[in-house]
């Protein structure tokens, strides 16, 4: 039994998302929607009351002025409170402390303090996401100044939320009571907030400011939360652990934030798989796309559904231009006004390069950056230690920009440069990739026929710890078996195992249909079914083979032409591989400083 059994808003939660999923639209044709955003099923109760903050057990550190509390239950019926609670730290400046017997302090808002520029009444609430792979972020349990002390400084509030994740996820047969697959992880940081905004006349830091961060699968969820906000399809799911809904007034709280910083996101799982072999797979005959096997025939027909999927999405340029795939003499639909748009970022990131690079320059080492965040002392997202992984070890140093450019040109002449602009040019998608971007991931990047993938295990329940989920796949495998059973490494078990898994239903009853929806940002984009964050700044690096270029170009498309966005601050940078890339500086200082200017 994945879930404790719970109260009757429960059972009326269940009915509803049964409703949901018999008439629910599927991401890839995402012009109807049963997602509303007015709807709730619940009210206030005796169960948001046990979630009213007591300001009586305050830790405080005098050295540097902190007020502090960790293992703050943020739900009143949590799946598990070794994910489920919080911590929250806040700058002296805003709170007026009165030590207890016990060594705790009775504390009260300080509205007259203030710390560069802010107030307990205007300061942002910071929330980071550290869930590489969309795994778990561990709840705090000890408090360790140094790792965020760039944020209180700043005069923010740091919040620090645990959140289930894909490695919580088992089968019923080990007995664990929980799941953490999709969607119970943005599940957990939405009720984080709305704990946060019942609060708010007890908590310092402004409600409408909340701002998160994350990079890789932290990047995805982050870019998940700033584009739910008020998602009907997760009533349910806070119900069903006790979020709070409304207030003591009955008020509608809201779980929309104001700010998004995704580095690397790995998203848009309703069509990645797709996207990944349009993007590179396409362009290389080894592993599973050697041509004597199956699947070397299943890339280049997920490569042509994606140019489907594009043609479909309705997506414009800066200049109002529908982009669009169309067919080419040479590779898979490596023609039409998308191409040229993606062609034109690659191109616009090497400029941005050349920009801001002075020769000689020595070429860095460069590693994934996947830290944690306080909850285990060190610093993760921006800023973090960098881990092992995606490392040059040999570093190069260029006298000139020519000489860098010729460093490119090496295997084929794909790069112009112009040295009194100081600009350059490159032919083709394919020459950058083949240079820059290998397709490191199999076939089925994400969505494997063997269920070996992250993304499976995100998508599995209590029947099963992983799970498949891309019915374009499905469709592909079913609708072209015969032409696939002609290669050796083919099973036809393959067809009925998709089928089977896109039957399932989590413990809401909810199909994966709406399961995937749900942990896909396209869908509420185009979809409008919900609140989305005002200001985006979002960082990939360019070489990253994590997923598609296409990923994030296509979010910062979407979010640019969404009415109540005000701001899309967007850059590949180049030569960077799947960290919190940046172009000049420290990510976290560009952070800070980006959320200050947000704010002005």
């Amino acid at each position: 039994m994945l879930l404790k059994k719970q109260t009757i808003s429960l059972l009326v939660s269940i009915a509803l998302t049964t409703t949901l999923c018999a008439c629910g639209s599927t991401a890839k044709n995402p012009s109807t929607s049963t997602d509303t955003k007015d709807k709730y099923t619940s009210t206030y109760s005796q169960d948001n009351q046990a979630l009213k903050f007591d300001t009586t057990k305050w830790s405080y550190d005098e050295t540097n002025n902190v007020y502090w509390r960790i293992s703050i239950q943020y739900c009143s019926n949590p799946a598990t409170t070794q994910y489920e609670t919080m911590g929250i730290y806040v700058p002296g400046q805003y709170m007026t402390g009165t030590k207890n017997d016990d060594g705790t302090y009775t504390c009260k808002m300080n509205t007259s303090g203030k710390l560069n520029g802010y107030t307990s009444e205007t300061a942002p609430i910071i929330l980071p996401v550290d869930t590489p792979g969309y795994m778990a972020q561990a709840a705090p349990t000890s408090y360790d100044y140094n790792s965020i002390t760039s944020y209180l400084k700043a005069g923010y509030v740091y919040v620090i939320p645990g959140m289930r994740g894909r490695g919580n996820i088992q089968s019923t047969s080990d007995d664990q009571g929980y799941s953490g697959g999709a969607p119970w992880g943005v599940t957990d940081l939405k009720a984080a907030v709305r704990y946060y905004r019942f609060n708010k006349s007890l908590l310092p830091g402004d409600t409408d400011r909340f701002f998160l961060y994350g990079m890789s699968g932290g990047g995805a969820q982050s870019a998940l939360i700033g584009s739910t906000g008020d998602s009907n399809l997760y009533y349910p799911y806070l119900e069903s652990i006790g979020a709070a809904m409304t207030d003591e007034n009955g008020n509608k709280i809201s779980d929309a934030i104001t700010g998004s910083m995704c580095w690397c996101p790995v998203t848009s799982l309703d069509s990645a798989d797709e996207a990944y072999e349009w993007n590179m797979g396409q362009y290389f005959s080894t592993d599973t796309r050697d041509s004597s096997k199956f699947t070397s025939a299943l890339s280049k027909d997920m490569a042509t559904e994606f140019a489907s999927y594009i043609n479909k999405l309705g997506l414009k340029g800066e200049d109002g231009t529908t982009l669009t795939l169309s067919k080419s003499s040479s590779g898979i639909y490596n023609s039409g006004t998308y191409y040229d748009y993606i062609l034109n970022e690659i191109e616009t990131s090497l400029n941005n390069f050349l920009s801001d690079t002075t020769f000689p320059y020595t070429e860095k080492s460069t590693s994934i950056q996947m830290g944690n965040t306080a909850t285990s002392g060190t610093q993760g997202g921006p800023g973090g230690p960098s881990g092992n992984n995606n490392t040059n070890s040999e570093a190069k140093t260029y006298q000139t920009a020519q000489d860098y450019i010729d460093s490119l040109n090496t295997d084929e002449n794909w790069v112009t440069y112009d040295t009194k602009t100081n600009t350059a040019k490159i032919t083709s998608i394919e020459a950058f990739v083949k240079h820059c971007k290998n397709a490191s991931k199999p076939v089925g990047a994400f969505d494997s026929v063997d269920l070996s993938r992250g993304e499976n295990n995100l998508f599995g329940n209590g029947q099963s710890t992983a799970s498949h989920f891309d019915s374009v796949e499905a469709a592909l495998l079913s609708e072209n078996a015969s032409a696939y059973s002609k290669y050796s490494d083919w099973e036809s078990s393959y067809v009925t195992a998709f089928a089977d898994d896109l039957k399932k239903k989590d413990s809401l009853g909810t199909n994966m249909e709406n399961r995937l929806n749900m942990y896909s940002p396209m869908y509420y984009l185009t979809s409008k079914n919900s609140t989305v964050a005002k200001y985006w700044r979002i960082r990939t690096g360019i070489d990253q083979t994590d997923t598609a270029l296409t990923v994030e170009t296509n979010l910062k498309l979407a979010l640019e032409s969404y009415e109540g966005v005000k701001n899309v601050d967007f850059a590949t940078v180049w030569g960077q591989p799947h960290t919190t890339a940046e172009r000049t500086g420290n990510s976290t200082d560009n952070f800070i400083s980006w959320v200050n200017d947000c704010l002005k």
